[in-house]
């Protein structure tokens, strides 16, 4: 997927998330490997709320491969513990 198109599908419902996904596309996601550029792709599929959850730490996502994507967002967002 294009950056252009990825802005986009950054942008949620929510500005918290906005707050979130579009500063790591654009400071994080050109030096991630591509399989973790996959990854970050796969998790703007996810509903607003459960990210929501995820960077708030109030759940992880059950699925291993999107547990890492936002372990890396956690950790390069200032949304550590």
């Amino acid at each position: 997927m294009d950056l252009n198109r990825l802005k986009w599908a950054s942008r949620r419902g929510m500005l918290e998330l906005d707050l979130v996904l579009l500063p790591f596309l654009e400071n994080v996601y050109p030096q991630l490997p591509d399989s973790d550029q996959d990854l970050f792709v796969k998790l703007l599929e996810s509903e607003d709320q459960d990210l929501f959850n995820w960077f708030l730490r109030k759940s992880d996502p059950e699925e291993t491969d999107l547990k890492r994507i936002v372990d890396i967002i956690r950790a390069n967002t200032g949304l550590q513990p």
